[in-house]
């Protein structure tokens, strides 16, 4: 199992699963409020927004909380002023992290993220710190349902992403960054809300953890996860199969 969490969804537990899709549900919401309010409300034309409803969607995020969220932000009633902030670090055994924030008070989330860090035998960095151990790169995911691997990844050539791959079930296209907007607008347009799409940080490398070292990783981005205003984690790790099995 490799390094970055944002298709994470693992839970044992129903009373853990209900709470975790409430966070998980919570923090969607916050995107749609500051993607509507950061461009034209119409997800037609906003593609940070049309993007936030597709992962709602894809989240099974009920069609009232999405509505909801637009209202309160095309409606005046969220007054918070939400600050986007990369926080990166070290992690125990040498791992890179890159902690993504959507937050409305920066005094408060510095030092929870910096706690946690510490807590779990790692060290924040500055911003750059290991940024250069990762690309930034566009993720497209869509049901392998809506057509054959063939014929999809002909599309995705067309469109100018970087690969593609079946990932779970689905296809997974990989762009730049420059051809990000392209890519995703060209699935979009053909699949409509089947189509997940996001840009995230994708080790170039990954280190290769024994289970202590993956205990504490674990518990690290377990806790960054599981706060408010935390929207991705992402980690240059490797797990071996066995590890994880008894990691559970």
């Amino acid at each position: 199992m490799a390094g970055h969490s944002q298709f994470k969804n693992i839970m044992h537990r129903k009373g853990a699963q209900d709470a975790k899709r409430a966070k998980m549900f919570a923090k969607i919401a916050r995107e749609i409020i500051v993607s509507a309010k950061s461009g034209l409300p119409d997800p037609n034309f906003n593609p940070r927004l049309r993007a936030a409803i597709s992962a709602a969607r894809a989240a099974n995020m009920p069609r009232d909380n999405i509505e909801r969220a637009m209202k309160k932000a095309l409606g005046g009633d969220d007054t918070s002023n939400f600050e986007e902030i990369r926080y990166e670090g070290y992690g125990p055994g040498g791992t890179a992290l890159i902690v993504e924030v959507l937050t409305d008070n920066r005094n408060r989330i510095g030092p929870e993220v910096r706690a946690a860090f510490a807590k779990y035998g790692g060290n924040l960095g500055e911003t750059g710190s290991v940024a250069f151990m990762f690309d930034r790169v566009g993720i497209v995911r869509l049901p392998a349902t809506v057509g054959s691997f063939d014929a999809i990844f002909e599309k995705a050539v067309e469109a100018g992403a970087d690969n593609m791959e079946e990932v779970d079930d689905a296809f997974e296209v990989t762009t730049s960054m420059d051809d990000f907007a392209a890519v995703r607008d060209t699935f979009s347009n053909a699949y409509d809300d089947q189509v997940e799409s996001k840009l995230i940080w994708r080790p170039t490398n990954t280190i290769d953890c024994n289970e202590e070292v993956a205990q504490k990783l674990f518990k690290l981005i377990d806790v960054l996860e599981d706060n408010d205003d935390v929207q991705n984690v992402y980690a240059n790790f490797e797990v071996s199969d066995e590890i994880m099995e008894r990691l559970g």
